[in-house]
């Protein structure tokens, strides 16, 4: 697929430089064709300009230009322009009167007296008269009115008359001959030009292509490796490739792929985790109370009235357990689905460390623990969902009951700042590696201790109690070494 999509673009690249090669051509012929025919007349203008005035110093110092009767003297103007079409069939000879309008001239038909009566601009006459001619100047052209022609004029006086001989230097006839040799020569040199230019045009393109498309190539030879399972191919020297911004997407994109690769796959281990923590913390209460559900159903005569009150609170016990846990994959689901959203209020947060406090004094108590409280005074109030900072607490004073042993103390220990509050929930219990300490918030995630009690749980406590801080836009922090004691610590902002 990606060797097509490349041929199509070098195609598309061809075609594009084989269009712009023939359009320069195009336009580069044209340039030519017109500034030729500039240069060939300012040309001609130069090298004929005092044609008239030759003219006028030798037929008109014996002859004049009028008649006795005041009428143009055509005989001498035929004679003119015999002499002139010898040398050049190409000059048309005009004698014009003082306002510019044509009195004569052998190449018009002055049968229709008003028609004949053609009126030249005298402008470019005048200035072509004031330079001497050494200027590239066009006047009209009498027999087409719409185009402009290179010419040569100058003034004349005879007879008590005064006027113009105006000589226009490329006629009908050399107009029509130049334009038969000028488009033949220009096919030949059109066809010529855009030959060698298409060869050396393409030989430039091959190379310009290989050389501008190096860069792509070597990113398409990434991708096609990545896509082959060579997660590790990345665009090398990115800032100076040519295509910069195409390779850095490239390289960010591939990082993120695999990023997300190697949290699907921590995921999945995450799920084997579950499917077997979960298992077990079902199937041991699950197996306890139906045990002692037979053996009351087998056993109940057999059985004295205390026993069965025994047996009875332990099924009572074991199936509390079962809801908790429930209520913990629930609650976390919830969490995790962003179900839940914060009811935040103001609330003084030493008043909640009390209430934990009492609720944990006897739990303490039956596992020979003690807990204090380290409250600094006059907290102020705090803007949080006060349910949900309870769970918070809760969870973390059951994580830390849970590893720390007999004799140990666990303190409740809350300061602040002018922006927040810091809840500290310390114990001096067995401590957490260094290795585990970015393992501890995972789901069903649980770390190896040395204690011998035994394991309760399935590790979803200090889950669900970071949830519930991120949906405070806060963190929980949490400082431990082995044999040392945990410290968890959050932070909640003071409500103002």
């Amino acid at each position: 697929m990606s060797q097509a999509l490349t041929n199509q673009l070098i195609k598309k690249i061809m075609m594009v430089f084989l269009l712009m090669i023939l359009l320069v051509g195009a336009v580069y012929m044209t340039l030519t064709i017109y500034f030729t025919n500039k240069y060939f007349e300012e040309a001609s203008q130069r090298l004929n300009s005092q044609v008239a005035s030759h003219l006028i110093e030798e037929k008109f110092k014996e002859d004049s230009p009028f008649l006795e009767d005041g009428s143009v003297n055509k005989a001498l103007f035929g004679d003119v322009m015999h002499d002139m079409m010898a040398v050049n069939r190409s000059i048309e000879v005009y004698l014009l009167n003082d306002l510019g309008e044509i009195l004569y001239s052998v190449v018009l038909d002055h049968s229709d007296n008003e028609k004949s009566r053609t009126k030249i601009d005298l402008v470019p006459v005048m200035d072509f008269i004031g330079c001497n001619g050494d200027r590239y100047i066009l006047g009209d052209d009498p027999r087409d009115p719409q185009n402009k022609k290179i010419f040569s004029a100058a003034a004349f006086e005879s007879n008590g008359k005064s006027g113009f001989i105006y000589i226009i230097l490329t006629g009908e006839q050399f107009q029509y001959v130049t334009e038969a040799l000028t488009g033949s020569y220009f096919l030949r040199l059109g066809l010529g030009a855009s030959a060698a230019t298409l060869v050396f045009g393409v030989l430039i393109g091959l190379f310009s292509l290989w050389f501008l498309t190096k860069n792509l190539r070597e990113i398409i030879e990434t991708v096609k490796r990545f896509r082959d399972g060579d997660l590790t191919a990345r665009i090398s020297n990115t800032k100076h490739n040519d295509l910069s911004i195409l390779a850095e997407t490239y390289n960010s994109m591939a990082d993120r792929l695999v990023a997300n690769i190697e949290e699907l796959k921590s995921v999945e281990s995450l799920r084997r985790e579950l499917i077997a923590n979960v298992s077990h913390d079902l199937r041991t209460p699950l197996a306890i109370t139906r045990g002692y559900v037979e053996t009351l159903q087998i056993k109940k005569s057999l059985l004295s009235e205390q026993d069965q009150e025994k047996y009875v609170g332990i099924i009572h016990k074991n199936i509390t357990k079962l809801s908790g846990l429930i209520d913990q994959l629930f609650e976390y689901s919830k969490l995790e689905a962003r179900q839940i959203e914060p009811r935040k209020e103001a609330f003084a947060i030493s008043d909640l460390a009390y209430d934990v406090f009492e609720k944990y004094q006897q739990l303490a108590s039956e596992r020979s623990l003690s807990i204090q409280l380290d409250i600094e005074e006059k907290l102020p109030l705090v803007f949080a969902d006060i349910s949900l900072v309870e769970r918070v607490i809760q969870n973390l004073m059951d994580n830390a009951l849970k590893f720390t042993p007999e004799g140990g103390s666990v303190t409740i220990a809350m300061g602040s700042n002018e922006k927040e509050v810091h809840v500290a929930i310390k114990d001096t219990g067995v401590g957490i590696a260094s290795d585990e300490l970015t393992q501890i918030f995972e789901r069903y995630k649980q770390v190896s201790t040395s204690t011998k009690s035994k394991r309760e749980g399935a590790g979803l406590g200090l889950a669900i109690a970071k949830k519930i801080m991120e949906i405070h836009d806060s963190t929980i922090k949490v400082i431990s070494r082995p044999q040392e004691g945990t410290t968890f610590q959050f932070y909640l902002p003071v409500f103002s």
